[in-house]
């Protein structure tokens, strides 16, 4: 690799919950104030700990997804990115082996660390444990002996004397750097709500609780062992996505909603239509009272059944919208974009809140997950996205459930072990009009785009 070093590192957790985006987000901070340019990426398809990277480190986090990117793209995605880095911050998911279904290589931290040939630093939880901690990192070591687990950092640890009682644990039996312990810091918790972490945009990041966490970190975490430890010998081989036709791009304008309730967005995903030749305006359905001049509109998913009441009392945008769909502009929503164009959301202290009235039919918020994971949409007919018979790879992550009037457009399907245990359908194509609870990430085949981009040709 020509030029300086660079770096990068997996932050994988024996669990979800202990601790690994905090973590993260306090080595960012200390890695940037020694002046190395990071570059933070999430395993998997979660867009709310990847947002507080983007917010903390002022860069935009990437989503590494194993399932819905061929390999080759994913890698293609990560050198670019690394091109202009110097260290890349890798926040894993869920416990280091889980992944999709019981097989460790495939959608795990683990599987990802292997792919991309970079370390796996190992996050426990060292609260009420002594000699046992041992246990715990040994059998992660001898689960994958071909995985390379470098080090150890010890969380919730708040003393120089029991992190040295598990420090010494550790390396007598497993043989394993310790590179340091973080101790519980109440005032830089994250705060949290039923899909996990509050957004970064709705909960504006305080610099100087990260400037405080980074400050702890080199204190009593060895980061110059961290930095190396994570040198990269090469970075893997990939190619860049497809860009979608250009000719068909040229001159588009895409309206953005973009604001507390809608956020939910891969960067990478608007960086290809920006490639393309599509100009991104973005909107706000909460502040806003009409769209900008545009050619086609996205709706990403968000928290509309936070903010319903201030959804439904701004009626301009909410007219702007049905105006914008009776006019067949073309229309994409996903998840929370397609909650906000039903004709009714009822949120989880049981208030009922108008919506945009595109599509017949409510929202109705639950206790519980209606869907979690990820899964394989084929449509029933044509889409905005997707052909008949075309199959999409997403995922869905909500506790609402949408009950409406129009015919299905997907028949959705989850796998575990090679064995399909759930099947429904869900979507709705409107008109121009195509929303479903489906995140998509579009390098998984850029050219899907170009349906959208010939809709939208004809209002130019």
């Amino acid at each position: 690799m020509a030029g300086a070093a660079k770096h990068a590192f997996v932050i994988a957790g024996t669990s979800s919950g202990c601790g690994k985006t905090t973590v993260t987000l306090g080595l960012l901070r200390a890695l940037m104030l020694r002046g190395l340019r990071v570059q933070p990426f999430k395993i998997g398809p979660d867009y709310l700990d990847s947002g507080w990277h983007s917010a903390v480190s002022g860069i935009a986090s990437r989503n590494l997804d194993a399932f819905m990117l061929p390999t080759p793209t994913l890698n293609g995605l990560f050198a670019k990115q690394m091109q202009h880095a110097d260290v890349a911050v890798i926040e894993g998911v869920m416990g280091l082996y889980d992944g999709y279904g019981t097989d460790p290589n495939y959608c795990s931290s683990a599987a990802m660390a292997k792919q991309l040939g970079c370390p796996v630093i190992l996050l426990v939880d060292g609260k009420a444990v002594s000699t046992s901690i041992a246990a715990t990192v040994m059998g992660f070591q001898r689960f994958d002996p071909t995985l390379n687990i470098a080090g150890v950092i010890l969380n919730r640890v708040n003393s120089d004397s029991h992190y040295q009682l598990l420090a010494d644990a550790i390396t007598r039996y497993c043989g394993i750097p310790v590179l340091g312990r973080v101790p519980v810091m109440a005032d830089v918790a994250l705060p949290a709500r039923h899909l996990g972490l509050v957004p970064a945009q709705e909960n504006a990041p305080q610099d100087e609780r990260w400037q405080k966490l980074a400050q702890q970190l080199e204190e009593t975490v060895n980061i110059d062992l961290l930095l190396n430890l994570s040198r990269l010998n090469s970075l893997p081989q990939g190619e860049a996505p497809v860009i979608p036709d250009s000719a068909l791009a040229d001159g588009l304008t895409l309206a953005l909603a973009e604001d507390e309730a809608f956020n939910f967005y891969y960067p990478d995903n608007l960086e290809l239509l920006e490639q393309a030749g599509v100009k991104i305006q973005r909107f706000s359905p909460l502040h806003d009272t009409k769209l900008p001049d545009c050619q086609m509109i996205w709706l990403g998913g968000g928290y509309p059944e936070v903010h319903g009441a201030k959804l439904a009392a701004n009626i301009k945008m909410r007219e702007s919208l049905q105006k914008a769909h009776q006019q067949r502009i073309p229309l994409y929503a996903e998840c929370g974009g397609l909650m906000y164009l039903g004709e009714s959301l009822t949120d989880g202290n049981g208030e009922t809140h108008a919506m945009c009235g595109v599509l017949p039919g409510h929202s109705q918020m639950g206790k519980r997950l209606t869907r979690f994971g990820y899964c394989e949409a084929t449509a029933l007919h044509d889409t905005l996205l997707a052909k008949k018979g075309e199959t999409l790879r997403g995922h869905e992550f909500h506790y609402s459930d949408f009950s409406g009037s129009l015919p299905a457009a997907l028949d959705c399907c989850k796998w575990r072990d090679g064995v399909a245990i759930s099947r429904w359908q869900g979507g709705f194509q409107h008109h121009a009009t195509f929303a479903s609870y489906l995140h998509v990430h579009f390098a998984q085949r850029p050219s899907l785009l170009n349906r959208w981009l010939a809709v939208a040709r004809n209002h130019l």
